[in-house]
């Protein structure tokens, strides 16, 4: 079920009037996890089988942790986890590797990733294992000392607004909370509702309507000029934005419905002026999960300026293999991380140069730092949506005018308009949202009826007439 489908609404509806004849705080936890269950089991139901296990396995790993604290144990479960996330989700890329290997050595081996290997990644496995993780991970540190019972650790891992593609939470900001489900409030409702509806919007009416000029467009890079290349390029830097946190803010608003708030995982990350910025905007539970558990793992910023690049370099390497089995996902997060490192070597060339805020160059960069991050994020997408590094350089090629098709790829101008409206409204929402907020919602419901009403009916036709073909979330494949 995706959140933006009718069939998930039905449920949604159908939960929230169970939930509310609950009585205690158990029963409503009892409710979610029944839920959650019945929403995993919808996309496949034998993956309930290795999520079951896996939640199973790591409570009581979890539990004797707490008592020992063993750093044996802590690198068994690290590696147990990790095997398993890699069998499922890397087996191919690995296998598919070997092959070229071993075709590049000289033998005379077909190099094709196997097809038996595609229907085996279970969802949100990268998710929930992460989720797990930064549990054990926590309690071994000493910054976890919770002791959660079986339900309350299955609903922890399996909460189904957020079970298949995040936010990965720490412990401390969800079990809480579930274990002190309260009756629903009407202010609750409201809220959740709101975030929701931004969410859908994002979802149904934009991202699902730019996919498919993306995939057209990226179907044939051969047939890319400057402008087509750009047009493909950028209109998935849009979708991805706005599949991904329509999909957060869905998720938030529906936690938010029965009274569980969880953290934001976009904030306008467009808006960057550099690499730093951007991490700290997209993604966010991902890259401080990446930063917590990775990065300061491997030293940080602790043992001198090469190790700190290093570590940098590493933590987007694997920060991109993880979202994905293909070395594209890998150059991916290499490119981010050369961001990173660039950003870290001039702002200590600036240092050594001794420049302060108000001299002139510092605002030079300042102003310059926004169209080169927007310009290097999206030449980095190229190679997170390209199938392979052949499509990717290709596009890169045009992007940069050094393509010369003899067939252009057919373009519409509804479609340049759509990108560049876009575009407008992803760069003007800070400003939107920070309206809303001012504002709050509590003003919505002094406004009369009719009046709401007509606002309603236009929003779900709105929806009907305009929001493009059902697509599933991009992060649902990784």
């Amino acid at each position: 079920m995706i959140f933006s489908s009718a069939s998930f609404i039905v449920f949604f509806i159908a939960v929230l009037a169970v939930y509310a004849g609950a009585r205690t705080s158990g029963q409503r936890a009892g409710v979610l996890l029944a839920a959650s269950i019945l929403f995993y089991a919808s996309w496949k139901p034998v993956y309930l089988l290795l999520i079951g296990l896996s939640v199973t396995a790591n409570w009581y790993a979890y539990r004797w942790m707490l008592g020992t604290r063993s750093r044996t144990l802590m690198i068994a479960v690290i590696a147990i986890n990790l095997g398993v996330l890699a069998g499922f989700k890397y087996l191919g890329l690995l296998i598919e590797s070997m092959l070229w290997v071993a075709n590049a050595a000289g033998g005379e081996v077909a190099v094709a990733r196997p097809s038996w290997i595609d229907w085996a990644l279970p969802l949100g496995i990268s998710f929930y294992t992460f989720q797990m993780l930064s549990a054990m991970i926590d309690v071994y540190r000493g910054a976890c000392t919770k002791e959660i019972g079986y339900r309350d650790w299955c609903l922890y891992v399996t909460f189904f607004p957020q079970l298949i593609a995040g936010p990965i939470l720490h412990v401390h900001e969800l079990v809480d909370q579930l274990q002190a489900l309260k009756p629903i409030a009407w202010d609750n409702l409201r809220v959740g509702a709101f975030i929701f509806a931004g969410g859908l919007i994002k979802k149904a009416l934009f991202a699902d309507n730019l996919a498919p000029v993306v995939d057209d467009l990226y179907a044939h890079p051969e047939r890319l000029d400057l402008m087509r290349a750009w047009l493909a390029t950028v209109a998935f830097g849009m979708e991805i934005y706005l599949d991904f946190s329509g999909y957060s803010e869905m998720a938030l608003g529906l936690a938010r419905m029965f009274g569980v708030v969880m953290p934001l995982n976009f904030q306008f990350p467009y808006i960057s002026r550099n690499p730093s910025e951007f991490w700290r905007r997209w993604h966010i539970t991902l890259s401080r999960w990446l930063r917590d558990y990775l990065y300061v793992s491997l030293g940080g910023n602790r043992e001198g300026q090469f190790n700190t690049y290093r570590n940098l370099m590493l933590t987007m390497l694997l920060g991109g293999l993880w979202h994905g089995a293909n070395w594209t996902f890998v150059f991916w997060g290499f490119l981010h991380g050369a961001l990173l490192v660039l950003h870290r070597l001039l702002n200590g060339g600036l240092r050594l140069l001794e420049m302060r805020e108000g001299y002139r160059i510092d605002r030079l960069i300042s102003l310059l730092g926004w169209p080169t991050m927007f310009v290097a994020v999206h030449f980095t997408w190229v190679f997170f949506r390209a199938p392979g590094f052949d499509h990717a350089w290709q596009i890169c090629a045009a992007m940069l005018g050094m393509a010369q098709p003899s067939v252009l790829a057919p373009v519409r101008m509804y479609e340049i308009v759509g990108v560049l409206l876009t575009v407008v409204l992803v760069l003007a929402e800070p400003r939107i949202v920070d309206g809303f907020r001012r504002a709050g919602v509590a003003w919505w419901w002094r406004v009369p009826f009719p009046i709401r009403g007509t606002a309603y009916a236009t929003f779900v036709l709105l929806l009907v007439m305009f929001g493009g073909p059902t697509q599933k979330f991009i992060y649902f494949d990784f």
